[in-house]
């Protein structure tokens, strides 16, 4: 990676090492050179190797002498660097099929359920703003984008940002999981499937992007091992986890099904930041239920649950005051870019959050003393009456009456209470 690049339009050489850029007469270059492609001309910046030599090493690999400018972290520093733009991506016959088929299936499936569905829905000045618009019965838009061809992330976040100043929800499908709509906007990921798969009456089952509210008291006899140990904490969890992996195991979601659910509110988007570093999120559909239930733990997102993330803004930037190399280095990334998506695999892909106790707010029946207070013969009759040990025999918390309370069959309260609660 040089730490320049050449503008074509004003014919100068930039050092991104430098506060000026080299440029102190210039105050709007920065904005200007680090704007996103699709709102600047793209061969604006240009490899410093390219230009003076006619050739760099870049193009050995299929890029383009075109340039990007980056936000590259190393040991902790931010810096700005240029990056070789991919040569322009025209969707192949197949990408444009399946999208095609695609559009028609969630239109198909809205109409077959009395929705009404919108394909190429357009904006008053005639521009397209998404590829398939879903109605529901409320009132509720969904903003289906079928994307088959790769895509930037700012494309991404650009085009859900205005679906949503336009009062709707984003909901972007793809078969890749490395998509740029993977976890920056409300998404889905479904099979690779050919387009006449995607055409026919086939199950399609959403894969990624839809997760179900999963909240347990971390104990020995707890079904699911302690996702921080792997052994048991005392603690409560609370996470989102694929349909498979509940316990008991959740029925996957069908493309089909989701069409439906989310035009009627009982799939809703969710934005779950992670304990540890709230600008890492996790994004995916969820039943209108466990998004209550989590509200009742967490509270409501601020951003709101369809924000669009944002791009990082231009804070923390460290310039070196280096002299301009015009060497082209690529294939020499070994640094990471900024980048606001949470990396697969850490404790933010299923939103994990750990608190110490249960939230009292939780408790749908009152708490009560935690001591029985009965005699032994009385704890023994108890026991054989409920058929566990002694020692299983507790108070239920909302009548304070010898129950089957601990243990793995134990319960929180009686069957009565339980009864009157979930009445409520």
């Amino acid at each position: 990676m040089a730490n320049g690049v050449f503008h074509t339009a004003y014919g100068i050489e930039i050092n991104l090492t430098l506060p000026d850029l080299g440029h102190p007469h210039r105050p709007g270059l920065l904005a200007e050179i680090t704007a996103p492609i699709d709102r600047r001309e793209r061969e604006l910046l240009e490899c410093l190797e390219h230009h003076r030599d006619g050739y760099c090493q870049a193009e050995e690999d299929d890029r383009a002498p075109w340039m990007t400018i980056r936000r590259r972290t190393v040991g902790g520093r931010t810096a700005w660097v240029a990056a070789h733009l991919p040569v322009r991506h025209t969707p192949t016959s197949e990408e444009s099929a399946k999208r095609d088929a695609m559009k028609e299936r969630i239109a198909r499936a809205a109409e077959r359920h009395g929705l009404h569905a919108e394909v190429g829905a357009r904006a008053a000045d005639g521009r397209i703003r998404t590829d398939v618009l879903v109605t529901g019965d409320s009132g509720l838009r969904i903003g289906w984008e079928a994307q088959y061809a790769p895509i930037s992330a700012e494309t991404v976040r650009r085009r859900s940002r205005t679906a949503a100043e336009h009062g709707i929800v984003p909901l972007w499908v793809t078969d890749s999981d490395r998509s740029a709509a993977v976890e920056r906007a409300p998404w889905a990921r479904v099979d690779n499937f050919g387009w006449r798969e995607i055409a026919s009456s086939l199950a399609m089952v959403v894969r990624a992007g839809v997760r179900h509210l999963q909240q347990w008291k971390c104990l020995p006899s707890s079904e699911r091992p302690c996702p921080v140990n792997g052994s048991f904490c005392n603690r409560f969890h609370t996470g989102w986890y694929l349909p498979a992996l509940c316990l008991p195991a959740k029925p996957p979601t069908e493309v089909d099904e989701l069409v439906v659910a989310s035009a009627d509110g009982e799939f809703v988007p969710m934005r779950v930041p992670s304990q540890g570093d709230p600008r890492s999120v996790s994004r995916m559909w969820v039943p209108a239920a466990d998004r209550d239930r989590w509200h009742e733990a967490f509270g409501p997102d601020d951003e709101g649950e369809g924000a669009v993330e944002q791009p990082a803004p231009d804070a923390g930037i460290t310039y070196t005051r280096q002299a301009l190399d015009p060497t082209c280095r690529y294939g020499e990334e070994t640094f990471t870019f900024d980048d606001p998506r949470p990396r697969r695999g850490n404790s933010a892909g299923t939103g994990l959050h750990t608190l110490d106790e249960v939230p009292e707010r939780l408790f749908r029946v009152p708490r009560q003393e935690r001591r029985l207070v009965v005699t032994e013969p009385q704890r023994e009759a108890a026991a054989v009456a409920h058929g566990c040990e002694v020692w299983q025999v507790g108070p239920c918390a909302g009548c304070g009456s010898p129950i089957h309370r601990y243990g793995a069959r134990g319960v929180h309260a009686c069957a009565g209470c339980r009864t009157r609660v979930a009445g409520r």
